[in-house]
């Protein structure tokens, strides 16, 4: 059985970075995520309750994913990101904006009045990496069909 929303665990993320200072300046400056463990070679961040871990790995950065479509937008296959409530995710849009992030989806809501709703935004780390968050009105709509 799978634990519902309210107990879900952390879950863990090891992704390639360029520069780990550019993913310190990013995932610690920009998004606000505590900085854990590293060493001059990653560094962990706790992204919003998760582990995420940003890996020295110029060559793996270059690897570039097709999109699809989505709600009349191409997202990128691969991604990863986080739920969050609605006003933490307004609030992060409004940062985000203010700090001149470019978007590969701008901000907006998706499946408007459908089972499902909920507002999402793309956009890419400084090595490229895909991150979405997205935030729904009623959590239990997270798997919603």
């Amino acid at each position: 059985m799978l634990p519902s929303t309210a107990a879900m665990p952390p879950f863990h993320l090891a992704f390639p970075v360029h520069d780990i200072a550019a993913a310190r300046a990013f995932y610690g400056e920009l998004l606000g995520c505590p900085e854990g463990r590293s060493s001059s070679e990653w560094v962990d961040f706790n992204f919003y309750g998760h582990q995420i871990v940003a890996h020295l790995a110029p060559d793996e950065c270059s690897r570039r994913a097709g999109s699809s479509k989505v709600d009349d937008h191409d997202v990128p296959v691969r991604h990863f990101g986080a739920v969050l409530n609605l006003a933490q995710w307004q609030q992060l849009a409004d940062r985000l904006q203010a700090a001149g992030t470019r978007f590969v989806i701008e901000p907006y809501i998706r499946f408007k009045g459908e089972p499902g709703e909920q507002a999402t935004m793309f956009f890419l780390d400084p090595s490229g990496n895909a991150i979405e968050i997205k935030a729904f009105a009623n959590l239990d709509s997270l798997f919603a069909k």
